[in-house]
C-alpha cells in the first residue's frame, strides 16, 4: 500500500508576530517537527498566507501595527485561496470579548501570552491533525463525486444504447435505417430549441426536456414490432383493414411503455415523453388522427414536434412504397398541412430552419448521397 507523499512532508506553520523575541521562542518550539514561514505584520502575513505552497495553519498575533490580528484573520477568510487556512491567535489580549471577537472572525483557538509550550504543541497538533482529516475527506468526497459522475455517465450511455437497440429493432422490421433514427432525432431537438423561448412552448421545452426529447425519440415506432411483416413491408397501398391494423402500432408502443413503467413503479420524464411520442406522433392538428382523434392543444408537445420530424423523414427516404422525395417537395408536402396535420406554430418554426433539416438529412442520409430528386407516389396515407 503506497503512501500519499502529503503525509510525508512536514506541515507548514506561518508565525505572525511583530515582536522578534516572540517569533524566536515559537520557532524554537515548532522548528523540529514542522516547516516555519514568518511575517512581522499584518500586511505581509496575507502576501505569504496566499502564496503556494499555502500554510496548513496560521498562528496569529492581534496587537500589531498598520493591520492588527484581527483585520488581518477577517481578509484571510475574505479569500477565497486562504479561507479555509485554520488561524490560532496567540496573543496578550486576555479579556473575553477579546477571544469572542477573535472566535466570530473565524479563528479555531484563542491562546492568551505569555504562551505555555506544553499547551501550545498540544493545540497545534489538534489543529493540524483536524485539518488533515478535513482534507482527507475532501479528498475522498471529490473522489467520490468524480466516481459517481463516471458511474453515471456510463449508466446514461448504456440506457441510450439498449434504446438505440429497440428502436432499431422496430425500424429494421419496417425496411428503414437507424440514420433515420438519427435523423428523426435531430429534427426533434432542431424544433424543440426553436421552439425554446416561445410562450406556447417555453413552459415544456427547457433544456432539460429538449434532452429528454432527444433520447426519448428513438421509441416513436417502437410499436411496429407487434405489426405484421404482410402489412408492415407490403409495397402497395394498404387496404382499410389492414390500415387499421398499422394504426395498432401506436397503442403498441404506447403499452411497451407502460409496462416498464409500471416494472419501475412509477414513470420519468423521459419514459412519460417516450410513451407521448409513440402514442400520439399520429394525431393531427385538426383532431383527424389517430389513435384517439386528438385536437389542437390536447396533443402533446413531444407528439407535435415528432409528428412533423417524422413525416418530413418519410417524405425525404425511400420506402418499399414510394421513392424518395427532395427537401423542395418535402418541404411544400409539409406546408401544405399547417393547420390542419400540424401545428400551426410548430410548422412556422420548420419554416425558419428548413436549412437545418436539409443539413441533418445530408448528414444522415442512408446511402451517404445528396437527396433523391426522382417524383413518384405521395408518401402512402398520411405517412402512416
Amino acid at each position: 500500500m503506497s503512501i500519499p507523499f502529503d503525509s510525508l512532508r512536514k506541515q507548514t506553520i506561518l508565525i505572525v508576530d511583530d515582536t522578534p523575541d516572540n517569533i524566536s521562542l515559537l520557532s524554537a518550539l515548532l522548528k523540529d517537527k514542522y516547516r516555519l514561514k514568518i511575517a512581522t505584520n499584518g500586511l505581509k502575513a496575507l502576501q505569504v498566507a496566499a502564496a503556494a505552497p499555502y500554510p496548513d495553519l496560521i498562528l496569529l498575533d492581534v496587537m500589531m501595527p498598520e493591520l492588527d490580528g484581527y483585520e488581518t484573520c477577517r481578509r484571510l477568510k475574505a479569500a477565497p485561496e486562504t479561507a479555509g487556512i485554520p488561524v490560532m491567535f496567540l496573543t496578550a489580549k486576555t479579556q473575553q470579548e477579546d477571544e469572542e471577537m477573535g472566535l466570530s472572525l473565524g479563528a479555531v483557538d484563542y491562546i492568551p501570552k505569555p504562551i505555555s509550550p506544553p499547551i501550545v504543541l498540544a493545540r497545534v497538533a489538534t489543529q493540524l491533525s483536524l485539518k488533515k482529516a478535513r482534507q482527507f475527506l475532501e479528498d475522498q468526497n471529490t473522489h467520490l463525486e468524480h466516481l459517481v459522475a463516471q458511474r453515471t455517465r456510463e449508466v446514461v450511455q448504456m440506457q441510450e444504447a439498449t434504446i438505440l437497440a429497440m428502436a432499431s429493432l422496430a425500424e429494421t422490421r419496417d425496411n428503414e435505417t437507424g440514420n433515420h433514427i438519427r435523423r428523426t432525432q435531430a429534427y426533434v431537438a432542431a424544433l424543440a430549441r426553436k421552439l425554446q423561448h416561445h410562450s406556447r412552448f417555453s413552459g415544456v421545452l427547457n433544456e432539460e426536456n429538449i434532452d429528454l426529447l432527444f433520447k426519448s425519440a428513438p421509441l416513436h415506432d417502437i410499436g411496429k414490432v407487434g405489426v405484421p411483416d404482410r402489412i408492415l413491408l407490403k409495397p402497395g397501398k394498404l387496404d382499410p383493414d389492414e390500415f387499421e391494423i398499422m394504426k395498432m402500432h401506436a397503442i403498441y408502443g404506447r403499452d411497451a411503455i407502460i409496462a416498464v413503467e409500471k416494472h419501475l413503479g412509477g414513470s420519468n420524464g423521459f419514459l412519460a415523453f417516450a410513451r407521448d411520442i409513440a402514442y400520439c406522433h399520429h394525431e393531427k392538428w385538426d383532431g383527424s388522427g389517430y389513435p384517439q382523434g386528438l385536437k389542437g392543444d390536447a396533443i402533446p408537445v413531444a407528439a407535435r414536434l415528432m409528428a412533423l420530424a417524422d413525416v418530413y423523414d418519410a417524405l425525404i427516404s425511400r420506402r418499399v412504397y414510394k421513392p424518395a422525395f427532395s427537401h423542395e417537395e418535402s418541404a411544400k408536402i409539409i406546408r401544405q398541412g399547417r393547420g390542419t396535420h400540424f401545428d400551426p406554430d410548430v410548422l412556422d418554426a420548420f419554416n425558419e430552419i428548413e436549412h437545418q433539416f436539409r443539413e441533418i438529412a445530408r448528414q444522415y442520409s442512408d446511402d451517404g448521397s445528396d437527396e433523391d430528386e426522382d417524383d413518384g407516389e405521395r408518401v402512402r396515407q398520411s405517412v402512416a
